[in-house]
């Protein structure tokens, strides 16, 4: 009984300092939600953020609410010798903060730093092959998302994408799809849903479209999403996610189950805004 009930009162203890844990973050967030938006910072979006303009009034005061509590909680850090500024980070956050609107978020809870390249950087690859030979390749990015707590990003990219937000490409909505992907554990092409009876349609028209992206690349069929997207159900998902906030219309057309699904996970309907 004595071990039973020192069980009962840890697993309380625990549920306890999480609940109160939450209620902090969630104060803590709402005070800083409550100063104004810099005017500074107004004018970064308007000056690289023409995607803003086009945002519902409703939705522009919640990713401008988005923002702040993002540069709070969140690290920046400048690489091979950019300094990191305002027009870096709230250009950055901004695009980040896209794929939180209309939902209940915790403002990717795994994420603690964004490194800041100047432009495309290298990254070191090994590559394991068969008899235990082992190559080494280099890459060049635009950006990457590690489930260790990192963004890395190229400001020259993610500055270019920003200002062209109808061409269906965008490193940071890529790498930060990643991030929701990655908030299970799992980079799988299959974030965290409402429900698990979600799960089912989700996995079953994600598949159907992956496969037709495969297909499409092997035979060279043109086709609305970059043939990156067939390389896993990971990159598949962010590549989807990319057009479906710079090209809704041609996503909605040309692939309106697969909408569909995005814009129950994202609860947003982005055709109204272009």
């Amino acid at each position: 009984m004595l071990a039973i009930f020192l069980v009962s009162l840890i697993a309380s203890a625990a549920i306890g300092w999480i609940v109160s844990r939450n209620w902090r973050v969630a104060q803590r967030r709402m005070r800083i939600t409550q100063v104004p938006f810099p005017k500074p910072w107004r004018e970064v979006l308007k000056r690289r953020m023409p995607y803003f303009r086009s945002l519902p009034a409703d939705l522009q005061l919640q990713l401008k609410k988005h923002i702040q509590v993002f540069l709070c909680e969140k690290e920046f850090v400048g690489c091979d010798g950019i300094i990191i500024d305002d027009e870096i980070r709230v250009t950055i956050a901004a695009q980040a903060c896209l794929l939180l609107l209309n939902r209940p978020t915790d403002f990717y809870p795994n994420l603690k730093q964004i490194l800041v390249y100047p432009s495309v950087f290298f990254v070191n690859n090994q590559e394991h092959r068969s008899g235990g030979v082992v190559s080494a390749h280099q890459r060049i990015l635009s950006g990457e998302s590690w489930q260790n707590g990192k963004v890395i990003l190229s400001w020259q990219t993610a500055q270019a994408d920003a200002a062209n937000p109808v061409d269906g490409s965008n490193v940071v909505i890529h790498e930060f799809a990643h991030q929701l992907d990655q908030e299970d554990g799992n980079a799988n092409g299959a974030p965290i849903l409402d429900r698990m009876s979600d799960y089912s349609a989700w996995s079953k028209i994600l598949n159907l479209e992956f496969d037709v992206l495969q297909r499409n690349a092997e035979q060279d069929i043109p086709s609305l999403f970059s043939y990156y997207g067939a390389t896993n159900p990971a990159e598949f998902f962010a590549v989807i996610t990319e057009v479906f906030f710079e090209r809704p219309d041609d996503f909605y057309q040309e692939h309106r189950e697969l909408y569909q699904e995005l814009s129950l996970f994202f609860k947003l309907d982005p055709i109204n805004w272009h």
